[in-house]
């Protein structure tokens, strides 16, 4: 796991065992989740971006590799140290971009689905095939599936273990933005960046908005968006931003 941080307050986080198609193993989870704290705890950091190394996969999912030797015990006591993993990534604060390029299976179709935003390019296959060796999707992927896609989509998903190619995905509402080959990175991290230069107080209200208001009814999900525009509205960011705008200058958000 690797942690870079660019100018403009965009952090990238890249998984990277590309030698085993960016397999989740038990050491490479427990890192996600410390470098997941790191960027959280960051107020410097504004918008994340999560991808990949190597040319054919953003992540196969979990080492079946390394669960095969293990025992059923070994199992259970690697559950919660991959849902810490997982939610770093749904739990971060700031907006978050997924970057898919190659195989996102199983965890990796997980982990972009823990992603705000999913910008994929035309080798992406996502999938959640657990079902085929016997187990349930257990990164969020049932819960995260039906919430972006709804059921009859996510019981497609689930429930056969197939895979969909960009232009499926795209379709289905499972990728946001479809890129050629080769630029989704540069692509998630213009998002981001794009991102990170709006009012980071107000961004983060937005996201958490968003993120509570799925599924409640529309009065409760109007009073979660009061709450968040409060927030905004008094903060110094809401006086920076209108003051800027008035002068025809660029924001200096204090934060």
């Amino acid at each position: 796991m690797t942690l870079r941080r660019g100018d403009g307050h965009v952090a990238e986080i890249v998984l990277d065992r590309p030698e085993a198609l960016n397999a989740l193993s038990t050491a490479m989870a427990r890192r996600l989740a410390d470098v997941g704290a790191e960027v959280a705890a960051d107020a410097g950091v504004r918008a994340v971006v999560l991808s990949a190394a190597g040319e054919k996969a953003f992540c196969v999912g979990a080492d079946l590799k390394e669960r095969n030797a293990m025992t059923d015990a070994e199992i259970l006591a690697q559950r919660p140290v991959f849902r810490a993993a997982f939610g770093a990534i749904l739990n971060l604060p700031q907006p978050v971009v997924a970057a898919v390029h190659g195989y996102a299976l199983g965890g990796g179709c997980e982990f972009a689905l823990s992603c705000d935003l999913i910008v994929a390019d035309e080798s992406a296959v996502f999938g959640l095939p657990e079902v085929g060796v016997g187990l349930v999707p257990g990164g969020g992927g049932t819960q995260l599936a039906l919430r972006r896609l709804g059921p009859g989509r996510a019981a497609d998903l689930v429930l056969t273990g197939r895979r969909l190619g960009v232009d499926e995905a795209l379709e289905y509402g499972l990728v946001d933005r479809r890129v050629p080959a080769g630029s989704v990175r540069e692509e998630a991290l213009a998002i981001a960046g794009t991102i990170a230069g709006n009012s980071p107080v107000a961004v983060r209200a937005a996201k958490r908005a968003l993120r509570l208001g799925d599924g409640v009814g529309l009065d409760a999900g109007l009073d979660i968006e009061d709450n968040a525009w409060r927030t905004a509205v008094l903060s110094p960011d809401r006086r920076e931003g209108i003051a800027a705008f008035n002068e025809k200058r660029k924001p200096d958000w204090p934060g």
